[in-house]
């Protein structure tokens, strides 16, 4: 996993540019500077479809496919692939399927009933990431430790 969070905030209180910043800080836009993908247009249009789901009691209604991910995006359906494997790490969103038309579709949703929840989930992967990384970094001074004594018992 590569978490590449930004320091970044919002210069207007406009809701793209809101939902850019938000994308910004957990690392979720894209990394390349002439991308043209519109990440939080995708972000919008996940946070309604959840909201229309909810309301209208058909979870089904909240799933998207890559393709249409892509088309928020403005990018291509290979493309939004690369992207959603960082918003699945962070689990922001989750796969889910269901049948239409007699065929089963697959596609993403929010993972939490609201905006809040999906990215508190990415707050607790975040979390368990740094206080693994405290753990190691425990283990290595408890190692830089033991390796002096050991020195110092063999010089002696």
């Amino acid at each position: 996993m590569n978490i590449q969070l930004e320091p970044r905030e919002p210069s207007t209180h406009g809701v793209d540019e809101l939902a850019t910043t938000l994308l910004a800080r957990f690392g979720l836009l894209p990394r390349k500077r002439d991308s043209a993908a519109t990440m939080h247009q995708l972000l919008l249009e996940l946070t309604e479809k959840k909201k229309e789901a909810i309301k209208h009691k058909q979870p089904e209604l909240g799933i998207l496919t890559v393709e249409e991910m892509g088309k928020h995006a403005g990018i291509a359906r290979q493309t939004m692939y690369d992207y959603l494997s960082r918003w699945l790490s962070l689990h922001i969103l989750k796969k889910s399927s269901f049948v239409q038309g007699g065929k089963v579709i697959i596609g993403y949703e929010l993972n939490g009933t609201s905006l809040e929840s999906a990215f508190r989930k990415a707050e607790t992967v975040i979390k368990n990431h740094v206080e693994q990384s405290f753990k190691i970094l425990d283990t290595m001074q408890k190692e830089i430790k033991r390796e002096k004594l050991k020195r110092a018992t063999s010089s002696e």
